[in-house]
């Protein structure tokens, strides 16, 4: 009896481009860096898994001093909160359909597995809390009354 080699289900489960939404929305870009990157590595491209991680931490970097300007600024023009992480959202979104897209679909359609949403959310709040240590470092780093 033949096997077809085609027809063999995938070991490993990947993250949907709506769970590396949600889980960017909580946890902001690094979230979705890690989380393109885990598919990535799990799709046998670990440069371009590296390359989601370099492509996170810059716009994390850019992102950070955007709001620096837009919020901390006296006489900026005010938008609300919620606009940012729906923007960088959106882009995630776009690459991980536009990078993954093809090779999620494809996963599935061989009887692939996907990371249920759940996980993808406690991954954006572990995020969140890093993002928020990481924030209370730079201001007791930067703070000259506090250094004082």
């Amino acid at each position: 009896m033949e096997e077809n080699l085609l027809s063999i289900q995938p070991d490993y489960k990947l993250y949907k481009d709506n769970a590396v939404y949600i889980g960017t929305f909580i946890g902001g870009p690094l979230v979705a860096g890690y989380l393109a990157a885990e598919n990535f590595k799990k799709l046998g491209e670990s440069d371009k898994a590296r390359n989601a991680w370099i492509i996170s931490i810059i716009a994390t970097i850019i992102i950070f001093a955007l709001i620096l300007l837009i919020f901390l600024i006296p006489g900026t023009v005010k938008i609300p909160n919620y606009i940012i992480p729906l923007i960088y959202t959106g882009i995630a979104q776009y690459l991980v359909k536009h990078y993954q897209g093809p090779a999620i679909k494809e996963h599935i359609e061989k009887g692939g597995l996907t990371y249920k949403a759940w996980r993808a959310v406690w991954i954006g709040l572990i995020g969140l809390v890093v993002l928020c240590a990481i924030i209370i470092v730079a201001v007791l780093l930067t703070d000259k009354e506090l250094l004082q």
